[in-house]
Parts: C-alpha cells; sequence; structure tokens
C-alpha cells in the first residue's frame, strides 16, 4: 500500500482507489488546499486516480481555497467521492454538481463503503 501524509492529511492507494483522511482539524486555507492538492499529485505520480475524499475534519474552506480547488483540484482525476457527516450537506454537494460543468465526476455520501461502491462502479465502466 502505497502512502503520503503531512502535518494534517494521510493519503494512501488500496486496490486501486486512493483515499484521505484529516488527521486533525484543519481550517481550508489556500495553503492547506496546494498542500492537499500537491500531496495528491505525489502520491499518484502522475497518474489519474479514483478519489475517496472524507472531508470529515475539514472545519471549512476559505473563498479564496475554493477558487484554487476549482481551477486545479481536479487534475489527476477521473472521479472524486466525498464522504460527508450531514445529508444537509451531501444534498447541497449534489444539487450544486449538477448545475456545475464539472469535467470530473464528483459526488457526495454519507457512508463511506457507499463512496467506494460508486467509484468501483465508475472504473469498472471506464475500464481504468
Amino acid at each position: 500500500m502505497k502512502e503520503a501524509e503531512n502535518d494534517f492529511i494521510k493519503f494512501w492507494i488500496e486496490d486501486g482507489i486512493l483515499y484521505s483522511q484529516f488527521k486533525k482539524v484543519t481550517e481550508g486555507t489556500i495553503e492547506t488546499l496546494k498542500s492537499i492538492i500537491d500531496l495528491r499529485t505525489e502520491i499518484s505520480a502522475g497518474e489519474k486516480q479514483y478519489w475517496c475524499y472524507d472531508f470529515n475534519g475539514i472545519k471549512s474552506y476559505n473563498k479564496e481555497a475554493r477558487d484554487y480547488a476549482d481551477q486545479y483540484g481536479q487534475d489527476h482525476l477521473y472521479a472524486c467521492a466525498v464522504v460527508l457527516n450531514s445529508h444537509v450537506v451531501k444534498y447541497i454537494l449534489n444539487t450544486f454538481m449538477l448545475l456545475k460543468n464539472s469535467t470530473v465526476p464528483l459526488k457526495g455520501f454519507t457512508k463511506k463503503d457507499d463512496a467506494v461502491n460508486w467509484l468501483k462502479e465508475l472504473k469498472k465502466k471506464e475500464k481504468h
């Protein structure tokens, strides 16, 4: 299993899926987001990934960080399943993604198993 981590997030690749988990409650600043994207790029080694992004542990993302993620956060990804601890936030995210013309499929889930199964189904369809 391949792993990479910094002070606040850990990434690992298992059975062809990239996973991440925050190690502590983290503020989503531009510096934090750049660090997350850089670490994700490092573990991906230039290859696209199916990412199970456990969002629990992120306190908030400021506008500058959200804009940066929108511009650079889709590099090296086939798809992203976001694990959230709120059905309301999941609904808002999924509704927003229906309206947004994103190049990378992104969907919110409240259960990690559902997120991983969605990624595995996409991976199977795309044969990556």
